[in-house]
């Protein structure tokens, strides 16, 4: 069996009783970031083999990992926080898994893209997830764009280093709607921005942008 297991996105907490059971059965954990999963292991004194499975090694890890599946091994998928496959690792092994018949389920946990939206204040009966827009300031506008006419609250993923660039692209391309920003979310400093882009722009000017965002874009009125 595969298991896509969500773990807490910040506060250790919030992993599922179901989520522990899993991870204290299976015979190998695949953890994005080992590091990040060791300190949730070590909290819960679980005592597990872990094999790196990154975005960066997926094409090689991946059939490595269907072989111990077909040999009958059971597998955890653990990110460095929230749900596998969601901007994270977990799709590609997922694919590989199907085709071979291999069974499949999911652990519910924790998402940054849900606790924002709930918190932001926008509607969330109809959304659209984009996850992270392009890096350079041209596709990262024609990206936008494609949502411009979009009457669904949208959301998307920005890293510190480029959150001012990107409330300014979505300032320019789709005016200045109702938005929040949210970070550090479940943990000790967790905070949510509310206003007009054009006063978050101005919030971070005002203050370093620290940690990854999640950014809640009001869709077009109609």
């Amino acid at each position: 069996m595969l298991y896509l297991v969500g773990t807490p996105i910040g506060n250790l907490g919030d992993i599922s009783l179901r989520a522990l059971e899993v991870l204290r059965s299976v015979d190998l954990i695949a953890s994005e970031d080992t590091r990040k999963t060791s300190i949730l292991l070590r909290h819960y004194d679980i005592h597990k083999p872990q094999k790196s499975y990154h975005a960066f090694n997926e094409q090689k890890v991946v059939p490595k990992l269907i072989e111990l599946l077909l040999e009958g091994q059971s597998i955890a998928v653990v990110t460095s926080a929230g749900t596998p496959g969601i901007s994270d690792p977990g799709y590609s092994l997922v694919q590989a898994a199907l085709a071979h018949e291999i069974p499949v389920t999911a652990i519910p946990g924790p998402s940054a893209l849900v606790l924002a939206l709930t918190l932001s204040g926008l509607p969330a009966h109809s959304f659209t997830y984009k996850g992270f827009a392009p890096r350079k300031a041209g596709p990262r506008r024609r990206f936008l764009g494609e949502e411009a006419e979009s009457p669904h609250t949208l959301i998307f993923y920005e890293s510190p280093h480029r959150i001012q660039a990107f409330l300014a692209d979505a300032l320019a391309v789709l005016g200045d709607r109702q938005a929040a920003l949210a970070n550090d979310l479940t943990k000790k400093f967790e905070a949510v921005q509310r206003g007009t882009l054009s006063e978050l722009l101005g919030a971070l000017e005002q203050e370093a942008p620290r940690g990854e965002y999640t950014v809640v874009i009001e869709g077009a009125r109609r």
